[in-house]
């Protein structure tokens, strides 16, 4: 087990806090194993056990647990009296009303509650109504590289990362060596998903449909979406569908961390363009269950470097001037960053393009452009980086 001390460094100030900490993210990203992390730090700071009470609502033996009068009966039956109680409900969307239960929770004064969730309409939207104020949320990825390495334990870093482009960084894959049996794990997380949280969260009807649009988005990662492109896409496939059909299934799709929309900023005018975003699969493992990743090395790199920018706290942007696109504006604390993704810096003319995108842009922030090289290329203010190197440590 790897302790998820980047999580854990963001969470401790709020412990023994009157605030709800909320564990969001997609499926099996490892929400549960970090309740638990979170409660072996209780453990040995001397909390006594009979105060801790944890419960997992995807659970069969919970299933009672889903309706919520009995939920606040047993809740009331455990905290007895006026001593500080520490609370866990993982999965807790699959409560009825769970927002009242939780208000009622943390009214209590005596309780520090901690949920997680794996919709983020849930844990967004709905909760904000009745919980303004007094939450703070915390969003979970599957493992960096970084915690990847440190899991296998291994310093052949090249080697591992051929592995983390190919299946990604689900915690479940890494204790797994067989090829096929990555990928049969890494398909039915993506039926959990598709099936289990948005088929029926949403009542889909025409599940092939969806099924097909998924995958045309995980073949076309790192691009602009377009609904006209998606739409025709599923013509060819002798499919028919409307754009506000293929706009509700993105959606859902993002309410369940599958699918990350990421907005276009437009660096001379300094404001959030409203169309063209790009898309972004949470975990390339997804997207190596249906395509050789490898043959598509610069969509995965970068989608690696998305996903970590937002583990580092980063807000990020697809950047806009003129006709150029940078890959990555990243902003954290008023200050920002400019990402450009190459694979190999081998041409002149790569040189030039990945280097060059940065001609416009004068603001004196810090501009990098990631590759695979390991010989330092960097020219004219502009730093190149190693992937694994930006992976591994901070810039």
């Amino acid at each position: 087990m790897i302790i998820r001390e980047n999580y854990l460094r963001k969470i401790r100030p709020f412990y023994n806090q009157n605030i709800i900490k909320i564990i969001t993210g997609v499926r099996r990203s490892g929400k549960s194993t970090f309740l638990m992390q979170i409660i072996d730090e209780f453990k040995n700071k001397g909390v006594n056990e009979q105060n801790i009470i944890h419960l997992r609502f995807d659970e069969y033996s919970n299933k009672h647990l889903l309706n919520a009068n009995v939920l606040s009966a047993y809740l009331d039956a455990k905290i007895t009296n006026n001593d500080r109680y520490y609370l866990f409900l993982d999965e807790i969307q699959g409560v009825e009303n769970f927002e009242k239960i939780v208000n009622e929770l943390n009214n209590k004064g005596n309780v520090d509650l901690y949920i997680t969730g794996s919709n983020s309409t849930l844990l967004a939207s709905e909760f904000a109504t009745f919980l303004t104020g007094r939450y703070v949320a915390f969003e979970m990825f599957p493992f960096s590289f970084k915690e990847f390495v440190a899991y296998k334990k291994n310093t052949n870093f090249d080697e591992l990362f051929v592995e983390y482009v190919n299946f990604g960084g689900f915690p479940q894959t890494l204790i797994i060596e067989d090829t096929m049996a990555k990928k049969n794990l890494l398909s039915d997380l993506y039926r959990s998903i598709v099936i289990r949280d948005i088929v029926q969260r949403y009542n889909v009807r025409d599940v092939s449909l969806l099924d097909s649009y998924y995958k045309y988005l995980l073949n076309t990662i790192a691009s602009l979406f377009s609904a006209t492109s998606v739409s025709n896409y599923l013509k060819s496939e002798n499919r028919k569908v409307g754009r506000e059909t293929l706009y509700n299934y993105k959606k859902y799709a993002e309410n369940v961390y599958f699918l990350y929309s990421v907005p276009r900023f437009d660096i001379k005018g300094k404001r959030i363009l409203q169309t063209n975003e790009k898309i972004y699969i949470n975990d390339q493992g997804f997207r190596g269950i249906f395509f050789n990743n490898e043959n598509d090395i610069e969509k995965i790199l970068e989608t690696i470097v998305y996903f970590e920018l937002l583990r580092r706290g980063y807000e990020v942007y697809v950047g806009n001037i003129g006709n150029k696109e940078v890959d990555f504006v990243a902003t954290k604390n008023g200050e920002k960053i400019y990402i450009q993704v190459a694979y190999i810096l081998f041409l002149d003319q790569t040189i030039d393009r990945e280097f060059g995108v940065f001609s416009e842009v004068t603001d004196g922030y810090p501009k990098y452009v990631i590759s695979t090289d390991k010989f330092d290329m960097s020219r004219d203010g502009i730093k190149h980086v190693n992937i694994i190197d930006f992976l591994l440590n901070e810039l």
